[in-house]
């Protein structure tokens, strides 16, 4: 992979699926193609909103061949990696390898806390069993804690295809420190949250990776852009035209709101896997009053 395409809007693709909950194979090849065709600048396989975590091994690798396969190298893939033991992530790493991804995103061991010096090791083993690769971290606080400075810039000094990260903290400071320590090493480092794409912009980041780009991915790159064009006024419109409707999603459980409003939109994404439910019809139609007020509702 062109470490210079590490940059831009990456989109963690939704996985559609069946009313059995079976991966849709079809609908997942649409839903490719509609990324790319408005203008995404890549793809991230297994996100948090690609719900990787409710697919078994089997389920995970079809996934990633079916993204890989229909991309056909219009854009870049990377492949997410949520796992907890050192060798299951390792394990998924060289399946992604085998399959043609483009990198690996990894996110830190969840329900467990590690030191720094654990999850050192732990990206260290994931990154050496795939040297040919780029590697990036995925720092989620949701998972229960955040990476340190000192870890994020350790790791990214002595791993030599540990090239980046995405911050989904949504913490300014954080991000920003992330970027201070790591701007000598043209590490490439992401924001997480969709609201602030223009602020991780601003501040250095390469690009943002936005769940919101599998409905939205017209205004979402737009942002992007139109900040990279030097039409800094309108990049930062578009941001503040668009930040309600992402803050709506808070009103749901994660990560339902996303094919929720896939969905509303027309785009036969399946329901989000049990135990998560499709959101009730007063939250529905308040998602739609969002969607309608930043003109992003298909013509009903």
């Amino acid at each position: 992979m062109n470490l210079e395409q590490i940059k831009g809007i990456f989109v963690p693709i939704i996985t559609p699926v069946t009313e059995d909950e079976k991966v849709d194979v079809k609908r997942l090849k649409e839903q490719i193609n509609y990324i790319i065709e408005n203008g995404v600048h890549g793809i991230l396989a297994h996100g948090s909103n690609g719900e990787f975590y409710m697919f078994d091994d089997e389920d995970y690798e079809l996934i990633t061949k079916t993204i890989v396969e229909e991309t056909a190298g219009r854009v870049p893939v990377l492949m997410g990696i949520g796992a907890i033991r050192t060798s299951k992530a390792v394990k998924l790493a060289q399946m992604g390898k085998k399959a043609g991804v483009d990198g690996i995103s990894v996110l830190q061991p969840m329900f467990l806390k590690p030191t720094d010096e654990e999850l050192f090791l732990y990206f260290k083993a994931i990154a050496d069993s795939v040297p040919e690769l780029p590697v990036l971290l995925y720092n989620n606080p949701r998972i229960g804690y955040t990476m340190s400075a000192d870890l994020v810039e350790k790791t990214a000094r002595e791993v030599t295809n540990i090239v980046g990260m995405k911050d989904s903290s949504g913490d300014i400071n954080q991000l920003m420190e992330f970027i201070r320590r790591t701007r000598d090493l043209e590490f490439k480092v992401f924001g997480g949250k969709d609201t602030m794409i223009y602020a991780s912009l601003a501040i250095g980041a390469v690009g943002a990776v936005c769940s919101t780009a599998n409905m939205f991915p017209g205004i979402v790159t737009d942002i992007y852009n139109k900040y990279i064009e030097g039409d800094l006024k309108g990049s930062l419109d578009l941001q503040y035209r668009f930040n309600p409707v992402r803050m709506a999603q808070d009103k749901a459980s994660f990560p339902v709101a996303t094919k929720d409003m896939a969905n509303i939109n027309g785009m036969k994404v399946g329901n989000p896997i049990k135990p998560n439910l499709p959101s009730k019809e007063n939250l529905l139609e308040f998602f739609k009053e969002k969607m309608r007020e930043a003109d992003l509702l298909v013509k009903e």
